[in-house]
C-alpha cells in the first residue's frame, strides 16, 4: 500500500488534517472546501490511483519510471503493438511501437460491464436506422443542403435505393464510444461519446496491448493485479463478423477486399483482422479506391470483381472523411455499393453513424418508435445519451447556440466527420458560433454536452518523447458486430474493448491523430 505519510509531509500539517477531514469520498471530481494547490491535486490523485491499484506509489520514482518503460517498450515491439514510422508510411522497412499507457488504467467495473451489455442494443438500432430511408432523409434534409460530403454520401444512397439494393447479406463492424461523467457527488455515469460505423480501428492491436500491462505488473511482483487485466481479441470477433458475412455470400472462391490507403501507419492493425480471416480459409485482397476505379467491374448481376477474382465482402478502412475522395474515388464507391457484395459498412450504414442522427436519437420517443416493443433495449440505450441539441433554423436551435455561448465549457460543437481532431471547444467553439448563428450553415453542426470525466495520472509513451507522468482521461470503446441476411439477423454480438487515454489539456483526438494512446481498463 501507499505511504501516505511520506506524501503529505510534503504539504504539512495543514494538508494532512484537510485530507483526514475529507475521507476518501471527498476526493471528487468536483472541488471540495478549500481549493487544493497543483502538489496538492497531483497527490491526491496518486493517493486514489494507489488505493483504486497499488501502484501509485510509483508514479512518484521518476528512475524507477524510466526502466519500467524500457521494459516496456520492449515488450510492446516483441508483441506487435506496431506502427509504420511516420517518415516511411507506405513501407515496413522501419516501423515503431504505437502509443501506449505505462500502466493500466482505473476503470469502474459497473460501468464496463454497462458499456459491454448495451452493445448488441446499439447493433440493432444501427441496423433499424440503416433500413429506415423516410428517418435518415427526414433526419439528413438541413444537414446534405450544406455538408457537401454529407451530401455526396447520401446522393449514392439515393442512387442505390432507386435502382434497387443488389447486396442481400449487410455487414456491421460498430465501435462505441464511451467517457465517464463525474458528478459532483463523485459517482461516474457512462456517457456515449459517438459510435463508429465506418473504419472503427484498433481491434488489432487493442488485442496484443493486454499482454504488454501484464508484463509490466509482473515486473513489479504484481501477479495478482496482473491477473485482472482482461484478455480481449476484437480482431478475431471482428473477423468472424466478416467471415459469416462471406459465407452467406455463398461464393467459395470469393474474397474479402479491403479499401486502403497506400499511405497507411496503422496497417498491423489491419493485418490482425485479415490474418485471423486467413486462418479460415478467406483470402483478403488489398484495394484503394483508385484500384476499384481502374480494376473493379460489376456483372449483369451486379456482382463485383477485381480483375477476375470475385468479391463477396468489402470492408472499408478508408473513405470516411473527404480528403480521402476525389472525383475518381467517388466513381469507385458508388460502383461498391451498386454491388452485391457485403460492404462494411453499406452506404446507408455510414449515414446511420453520423453525428445528426446520433442527434436526433436523442429526441422523446424516438427510440420506441425505431425500436417498438423493446423498452429494456430502449432504456440501456438512453441510459447512456449525454445532452445533444440541433443547430437547425428555428427557435430550438436559436436556444441551443445562447445556451452554449453563455456557458461555453460546457459544451462541444461537433461536425459531420469522423478520423479525430475535427470537434470544437471553448474560444473556438465560441467564434464559430458567432460566424454561424444567422447562417444555414449552422445545420451541419450539433452541440454537445461536454462530458467531464476525473483525471488521474499516468504514464503516456511515445516515440521520442520523455518519460513523464501526466494528467489523463481516458474513453471506453466497445466493438459490436452483427450479420443480417434478408431481414433476418442472423449474428449479433459485442467483440471486445478500446480504452484510449490522453493528457487532459488535449480536448479532442484519438491515436491515429496523435494525441490519445493505447490502454487497457483495470476493473476497480
Amino acid at each position: 500500500m501507499i505511504e501516505v505519510r511520506t506524501w503529505t509531509e510534503k504539504s504539512g500539517d495543514g494538508f494532512q488534517n484537510r485530507i483526514k477531514s475529507w475521507g476518501y469520498r471527498g476526493w471528487g471530481c468536483s472541488s471540495v472546501g478549500e481549493p487544493l494547490s497543483h502538489e496538492e491535486s497531483v497527490i491526491i490523485q496518486d493517493l486514489k490511483v494507489g488505493m483504486a491499484t497499488s501502484w501509485g506509489s510509483i508514479l512518484q520514482d521518476e528512475k524507477q519510471l524510466e526502466e519500467l518503460a524500457k521494459q516496456a517498450i520492449d515488450r510492446a515491439l516483441a508483441e506487435g503493438v506496431l506502427l509504420r514510422s511516420a517518415q516511411h508510411p507506405s513501407s515496413s522497412d522501419v516501423v515503431t511501437y504505437a502509443p501506449f499507457t505505462l500502466f493500466p488504467s482505473p476503470v469502474p467495473s459497473a460501468l464496463l460491464e454497462q458499456a459491454y451489455a448495451v452493445q448488441m442494443d446499439f447493433n440493432i438500432l444501427v441496423d433499424a436506422v440503416s433500413q429506415n430511408p423516410a428517418f435518415l432523409e427526414q433526419t439528413l434534409s438541413s444537414t446534405i443542403k450544406k455538408d457537401d460530403y454529407t451530401a455526396r454520401l447520401f446522393d449514392i444512397y439515393k442512387q442505390v435505393l432507386k435502382e434497387g439494393i443488389a447486396q442481400t447479406v449487410f455487414l456491421g463492424l460498430n465501435r462505441s464510444d464511451y467517457m465517464f461523467q463525474c458528478g459532483a457527488d463523485g459517482s461516474k455515469a457512462l456517457k456515449q461519446i459517438e459510435i463508429n460505423t465506418i473504419s472503427a480501428s484498433f481491434g488489432g492491436l487493442a488485442s496484443r496491448t493486454p499482454a504488454v500491462h501484464r508484463h509490466v505488473l509482473n515486473v513489479l511482483n504484481k501477479t495478482k493485479e496482473a491477473s485482472k487485466i482482461l484478455s480481449n481479441n476484437p480482431s478475431k470477433g471482428l473477423a468472424l463478423g466478416i467471415a459469416k458475412a462471406w459465407e452467406l455470400y455463398g461464393s467459395a472462391n470469393a474474397v474479402v477486399l479491403l479499401i486502403a490507403q497506400e499511405k497507411e501507419r496503422n496497417i498491423f492493425d489491419q493485418h490482425a483482422v485479415e490474418n485471423e480471416l486467413l486462418d479460415r480459409k478467406i483470402h483478403v485482397i488489398r484495394g484503394r479506391f483508385e484500384d476499384v476505379s481502374e480494376r473493379g467491374s460489376l456483372d449483369q448481376n451486379r456482382r463485383l470483381f477485381m480483375d477476375d477474382q470475385e468479391v463477396a465482402v468489402v470492408y472499408f478502412r478508408d473513405g470516411y472523411m473527404p480528403s480521402q475522395y476525389n472525383s475518381q474515388n467517388w466513381e469507385a464507391r458508388l460502383m461498391l455499393e451498386r454491388s452485391r457484395a457485403a460492404k462494411c459498412p453499406d452506404i446507408a450504414t455510414q449515414l446511420a453513424g453520423t453525428k445528426k442522427v446520433q442527434q436526433e436519437l436523442s429526441r422523446v420517443g424516438l427510440l420506441e418508435a425505431l425500436l417498438p416493443g423493446q423498452p429494456e433495449a430502449v432504456a440501456r440505450l438512453r441510459a447512456t445519451f449525454a445532452g445533444l441539441y440541433s443547430l437547425d433554423m428555428g427557435e430550438e436551435g436559436d436556444q441551443a447556440i445562447a445556451e452554449a455561448l453563455a456557458a461555453p465549457s460546457h459544451f462541444v460543437l461537433k461536425p459531420q466527420r469522423e478520423g479525430g481532431g475535427n470537434n470544437l471547444y471553448g474560444e473556438e467553439m465560441v467564434q464559430a458560433l458567432e460566424q454561424l448563428k444567422d447562417s444555414e450553415e449552422r445545420a451541419s453542426y450539433i452541440l454537445m454536452e461536454k462530458i467531464e470525466p476525473e483525471p488521474f495520472r499516468n504514464c503516456l509513451l511515445r516515440p521520442g518523447s520523455p518519460v513523464q507522468v501526466v494528467q489523463c482521461i481516458s474513453e471506453l470503446g466497445i466493438f459490436g458486430v452483427y450479420v443480417r441476411q434478408g431481414t433476418t439477423l442472423v449474428m449479433n454480438k459485442h467483440v471486445g474493448h478500446l480504452l484510449r487515454t490522453k493528457a487532459v489539456e488535449h480536448a479532442d483526438g484519438g491515436v491515429a491523430a496523435g494525441v490519445a494512446v493505447l490502454d487497457n481498463p483495470y476493473p476497480v
